[in-house]
């Protein structure tokens, strides 16, 4: 691969002046659509994805078939009988999901991230305090592939760059859609799909993807995908802050006083910091007392 390096990765802003604007009213709690001007390049290329996937990590790549319900416990989730790189060389065909996770990992898709992020980075810091944990993922499906119902604890973007999808997006921190249960699992180590119910399925805020074309996720706002009829890629640019490290250990601790018999409630979402219950859980996590 050839470096990337500074600014010398875009001739222009990916996110306008506009669409910043747009960011900056709706950021961290609203999920908005959001434009970008993020044309082809070298690196986002198919055969230069393949190679990535093979690079990376075991821990950092998953894939498997993309004809999956809206719903399904990560356990029953069955293999695609291919390796990473076919399966994303062969996406047109291969009937399958792919990510390839924290590609920060590498020198040059960590400069592209980073440029990425540094457009923004004056807007969320302003809000959420210092840009924490940049991490980049990108996504590689099949015609018709479906990401299951499940959240994310991360502020993330998701740029369409090659086809097109859908994301149906749930309102965060309502327990309709996702339960206390289900954010305290998540954040004691649990897994991050959901329990779908049917009765969601008009309950929800449909976004639809095309190249050109990004949306703004909340922090742990449940949320499925489902792709159109050509190979999709997607690139999703995440960081974390203070306020979502409090929320997640807020969560935490509040498992914990459940299990004492407590029914404790559900951490607040911005501009709520839940400073208590975060320094509590992290108090007893340096005492080696936080179950």
């Amino acid at each position: 691969m050839n470096q990337i390096t500074g600014k010398d990765t875009f001739s222009r802003p990916v996110f306008a002046d506009d669409t910043r604007e747009i960011f900056a009213n709706c950021y961290p709690e609203q999920p908005r659509l959001l434009n970008h001007d993020m044309a082809a390049h070298d690196l986002l290329t198919l055969d230069a994805l393949a190679k990535l996937g093979a690079a990376l990590p075991k821990a950092s790549v998953e894939y498997n078939p993309g004809d999956l319900p809206v719903g399904i416990d990560p356990k029953d989730v069955p293999d695609n009988g291919m390796t990473i790189a076919d399966t994303i060389l062969m996406i047109e065909n291969s009937a399958s999901w792919a990510v390839l996770k924290n590609i920060e990992q590498v020198p040059e898709y960590e400069a592209l991230l980073l440029d990425l992020l540094s457009e923004i980075k004056p807007i969320l810091e302003s809000k959420t305090g210092k840009m924490l944990r940049p991490q980049g993922f990108i996504f590689v499906s099949s015609p018709h592939a479906m990401t299951p119902y499940h959240f994310d604890p991360e502020h993330n973007i998701l740029l369409q760059l090659r086809g097109e999808k859908t994301m149906m997006v749930f309102p965060a921190g309502d327990e309709r859609f996702a339960p206390a249960s289900a954010h305290e699992s998540y954040h004691t180590g649990g897994p991050r799909n959901l329990v779908w119910n049917d009765a969601f399925s008009d309950q929800g805020q449909a976004f639809h993807l095309t190249a050109g074309k990004a949306i703004f996720v909340p922090v742990m706002a449940p949320h499925f995908v489902k792709n159109g009829a050509v190979p999709s890629i997607s690139l999703s640019i995440t960081w974390r802050s203070d306020w979502s490290f409090a929320e997640a250990d807020a969560h935490a601790f509040n498992h914990m006083l459940r299990r004492w018999g407590v029914s404790p409630i559900m951490p607040g979402r911005f501009p709520k910091q839940n400073r208590m219950k975060a320094l509590s859980w992290r108090a007893l996590r340096k005492l080696h007392l936080a179950k």
